[in-house]
């Protein structure tokens, strides 16, 4: 019985200098003479774009852009490093040589998976008679049969009980998405201070008994006062607080889609 692997592949370049590489062939640069500026920015653009849409920046990926930035700042220096022969260092030197690195070994990747299709398309073909006959003969049943006792038999048994219990023992890890974002709160905030001139944070632990329900609407709260959309006003003994709407507030745009 085949076993079949399922295996998906995001249209992303797969490191850092493969997206290197594919600015200097698509831009036609040279890649002993890269114009480091320009090549920067591409980088922190992608990057960039990458975080808008959501997708988790690999460590690889912030590693060459705080290179490439490095690069650049000591390009901008007016004092060139010097090395022991009194000639000067180019701060690309390095890049350079990784870039050419990497570009040979992928050079040869895609000979690599002809090679590695070509092979998975072969069936082995064996005796399997006589490959059947060498296990049975290597193989005693009979004898070793005989040699179990009842101390073997407990001994097997006891690790099966040990090994259930540990898979039962087993911690499970579940993950759990909070119904609240910081933007639907705000929303909820505004709404409601729409219907009454002011609203008690203690009315709000009512509505919201949960701990998760009390950070988001703590946090939204902070959120709205750094926009001057509301004021608070502290209660006696610093129990509680209310907040209100503040007069001349500016109109602030909430995306409905965030909390929908």
């Amino acid at each position: 019985m085949t076993q079949e692997n399922f295996e998906v592949k995001l249209p992303l370049f797969e490191g850092p200098f493969d997206l290197l590489l594919f600015f200097i062939e698509r831009d036609e640069l040279d890649i002993y003479d890269i114009p480091i500026s320009k090549i920067t920015n591409d980088f922190l653009a992608y990057i960039q774009q990458m975080e808008q849409l959501n997708i988790e920046v690999a460590s690889e990926f912030i590693l060459v852009a705080a290179t490439l930035m490095r690069i650049k700042s000591k390009m901008l220096l007016p004092r060139p490093q010097l090395d022991e022969q009194g000639n000067e260092i180019d701060p690309r030197e390095e890049l350079v040589r990784h870039l050419l690195e990497y570009k040979k070994y992928k050079s040869v990747v895609d000979t690599f998976h002809k090679m590695e299709e070509t092979e998975l398309t072969k069936e082995k073909r064996g005796n399997l008679v006589k490959e059947l006959k060498t296990l049975a003969e290597s193989t005693n049943v009979e004898a070793e049969l005989q040699d179990i006792t009842i101390f073997k038999l407990m001994q097997v048994f006891e690790k099966v009980l040990k090994k259930a219990a540990a898979e039962k023992n087993k911690p499970v890890h579940q993950v759990v998405q909070y119904p609240y974002t910081v933007v639907g709160q705000k929303k909820y905030l505004i709404d409601e201070l729409s219907k009454t001139s002011k609203l008690s944070f203690v009315e709000l632990l009512e509505s919201f008994p949960s701990r998760i329900g009390l950070i988001f609407n703590f946090l939204a709260i902070l959120e709205l006062l750094a926009l001057q959309v509301l004021t608070i006003q502290v209660g006696e003994g610093f129990n509680n607080f209310w907040i209100s709407k503040q007069e001349g507030a500016p109109e602030i745009t909430l995306n409905t889609e965030e909390f929908s």
